[in-house]
């Protein structure tokens, strides 16, 4: 398995077609809309400090997720991770967060977290067991004040 960059015009369909319901979508991404439609995949990758990739064995896709490069922070931000319905429970997700996590400490970030819906548990323990762990309670409470959701935030340990 490999990282590669996200290719709009072949991954954008296939990914937007994972999510099983509503709720999984609001979990995933914090969309209401299902499905989610693949222009709004494509979408995501406009953003100069986003970067989308695939984990991908041989030509098919294994997990989607994103690496948001904050260079005013010097830090990255793991998010909207995915894996297909069929490649789930086969630790997939935790082998795709420790390569974006990998990638995010190559580009020179040394502080990389994630925020994570609170009633996602499959997730937060597929983020742990890649390396990740709460943030101080104080410092989640701040940076939820603005947010639409109270989040799990988790830092990566460095392990």
């Amino acid at each position: 398995m490999e990282l590669r960059p996200f290719a709009v015009a072949t991954d954008a369909a296939i990914v937007a077609g994972w999510p099983a319901g509503a709720d999984e979508v609001a979990l995933w991404c914090g969309l209401r809309d299902f499905p989610v439609a693949a222009p709004v995949v494509a979408g995501w990758q406009l953003d100069e400090d986003v970067r989308g990739l695939a984990l991908v064995e041989g030509e098919r896709l294994l997990g989607y997720g994103e690496v948001w490069c904050d260079e005013e922070e010097d830090e990255a931000e793991l998010a909207r991770i995915i894996v297909p319905p069929g490649a789930r429970g086969r630790g997939i997700g935790r082998r795709l967060v420790r390569d974006l996590a990998g990638l995010a400490l190559r580009v020179g970030y040394t502080e990389i977290f994630m925020r994570v819906h609170p009633r996602n548990a499959a997730a937060l323990r597929c983020y742990r067991a890649a390396g990740f762990r709460p943030v101080e309670p104080a410092l989640a409470a701040e940076w939820n004040a603005p947010q639409p959701v109270g989040y799990v935030w988790l830092r990566h340990a460095g392990e």
